[in-house]
C-alpha cells in the first residue's frame, strides 16, 4: 500500500448536483486513508468545499435535452480534451467518473488505455436497456461502483469487476420516519387528515405530460373523498409556476397546497403517494409510504422505448424487490380512473403496513455507509496500481 503521507493525485469528474454530493463524501472518506492526497478534475460547491480544485464550472457539464447538448458540442469536446492532456501529463493515482456516462467514459476510456486506473461511480441504466453499452464499459473501466446490488449482479454476469456501496439516501433519511413530525415541519395540522402527495416531475417535459393528468386524479379523488388534502412539492419556481398555469387552465377548485421544495418532508407527511418513476420513486420508499407510479412521454419516443427497455418494472421499490411492489401505470393506463383507484387502494390500512416492513427491508440492504465502502474500494484500485508499479519497477 503507498504511504498515507505520500502526495497522491485522484481525479474525478462529476456533472451535476447529485454526482456533487456523492463525490463529497467519497473526498472525505478518501482523506482519511490518504490524508496528503489531492483532488482535482470538475465538481461542484460540495466537492470545492472540501478542497477539491475544480478545472471547469460543473455548470457546463450539467446540460438536458438533445438540442442543447448539440448546441454545446464544441465546448464539451474541447472540455474533454483538455481533461485527457491534463491527466495524461499528471497521472493521477486513479480517475473516478461520477455518473454523467455520455461525458466520463469516454475519458475513462482513453485514459484506462493510457495505463491509468480508472473507476465509474453509478452505474448507468445499461441494465434496462442498450445494453450493448456493457461492452464499452467494460473497456473504459477497472472498477464499477454501483448504489444498488441488482446493478452489480449485471456487471458480475458480463465480467466487469464490481462493487456494490449501497445508497447515500439510505444514510440520509431515517429507518422510521414519523409522519406527526414531518406534518410539523411543514406546518400542516395533524387535523389535516390523509394526505395525498403529488410529485409530477422535476423536469419541465415531465410535468407537461403528467401535471394535467395529475390535476384530473386529484380532482377524481377529491368528488369521492373530499375530505382528503393534497400537497404538491414544486421542485424550483419554473416548475411551480408550470403547474399553476396548468391548474389555472383546468379551472378547477381543489384542497391542494403547492410548496416550494420540501419534498422529502412532504413524502413523509403523507399517507399515499402519486409520483412521476424516477429517483424520487426511492424517496418514496425510505419514507415508507405507499405509492403510485406514473409515467407518460410522447406516443413516438414511448414507441422506440417500449422496445428498447429490458427491465421488468420501472420504478426503483419494485426494480430493488424483483417484484411488483408499487403499482407502476404507464401511457394509456396513467389515466385519472385508473390513478385514483390505485390511490384509494393504496390507503387501505393493512396494505400500508405490509408495504412499510418490506421498504424497511429494502433501506436495510442498501444502506451500507456508501461514502466509506466506496472509498476503501477506490484504495484498492490504488493498491493494485501500486503494485502493479513496483513490480515493474523491480523488473526493469
Amino acid at each position: 500500500m503507498p504511504d498515507p503521507e505520500t502526495p497522491l493525485l485522484i481525479g474525478i469528474i462529476a456533472g451535476e448536483a447529485s454526482g456533487d454530493l456523492l463525490g463529497a463524501g467519497l473526498i472525505r472518506e478518501l482523506k482519511k486513508l490518504f490524508p496528503s492526497a489531492r483532488f482535482e478534475g470538475i465538481g461542484g460547491p460540495q466537492m470545492m468545499a472540501e478542497g477539491f480544485n475544480s478545472l471547469f464550472p460543473m455548470e457546463r457539464l450539467s446540460i438536458m435535452g438533445l438540442v442543447e447538448v448539440l448546441g454545446r458540442l464544441p465546448e464539451l469536446f474541447s472540455m474533454r480534451r483538455q481533461l485527457l492532456e491534463h491527466f495524461t501529463s499528471r497521472r493521477p493515482a486513479v480517475f473516478i467518473g461520477i455518473d454523467a456516462p455520455d461525458f466520463n467514459i469516454g475519458v475513462e476510456l482513453r485514459l484506462r488505455a493510457k495505463g491509468i486506473k480508472t473507476a465509474h461511480y453509478v452505474s448507468p441504466s445499461v441494465w434496462a436497456w442498450r445494453q450493448n453499452r456493457i461492452f464499452k464499459i467494460a473497456r473504459a473501466v477497472d472498477l464499477m461502483l454501483t448504489l444498488l446490488p441488482f446493478e452489480a449482479g449485471f456487471y458480475r454476469q458480463h465480467k466487469v469487476p464490481v462493487q456494490f456501496v449501497g445508497h447515500p439516501l439510505a444514510e440520509m433519511m431515517p429507518l422510521h420516519p414519523v409522519k406527526a413530525e414531518a406534518r410539523e415541519r411543514l406546518g400542516v395540522s395533524a387535523k389535516e387528515g390523509q394526505i395525498i402527495a403529488v410529485l409530477p416531475g422535476s423536469r419541465g417535459g415531465e410535468v407537461k405530460m403528467l401535471g394535467p393528468v395529475f390535476i384530473q386524479t386529484m380532482l377524481w379523488l377529491h368528488k369521492r373523498r373530499p375530505q382528503l388534502t393534497f400537497l404538491l412539492p414544486a421542485a424550483n419556481p419554473h416548475r411551480k409556476k408550470q403547474i399553476q398555469m396548468q391548474l389555472e387552465q383546468a379551472g378547477v377548485d381543489l384542497p391542494l397546497i403547492i410548496m416550494d421544495g420540501h419534498s422529502r418532508d412532504v413524502m413523509q407527511a403523507a399517507d399515499s403517494i402519486l409520483m412521476a418513476s424516477g429517483t424520487a420513486t426511492l424517496e418514496a420508499m425510505l419514507a415508507k409510504r405507499p405509492m403510485v407510479v406514473a409515467y407518460k412521454m410522447a406516443p413516438l419516443t414511448y414507441w422506440i422505448m417500449k422496445r428498447l427497455l429490458k427491465a421488468k418494472y420501472i420504478s426503483l421499490p419494485n426494480l430493488l424487490a424483483d417484484e411488483a411492489l408499487v403499482p407502476e401505470l404507464i401511457q394509456h393506463n396513467a389515466n385519472p380512473q385508473s390513478l385514483g383507484k390505485a390511490v384509494l387502494a393504496s390507503l387501505q390500512p393493512e396494505q400500508s403496513k405490509s408495504l412499510e416492513k418490506k421498504f424497511t427491508d429494502l433501506h436495510l440492504q442498501i444502506k451500507q455507509d456508501a461514502d466509506k465502502v466506496a472509498a476503501e474500494s477506490i484504495a484498492k484500485l490504488i493498491q493494485s496500481q501500486f503494485s502493479s508499479d513496483t513490480a515493474q519497477a523491480r523488473h526493469e
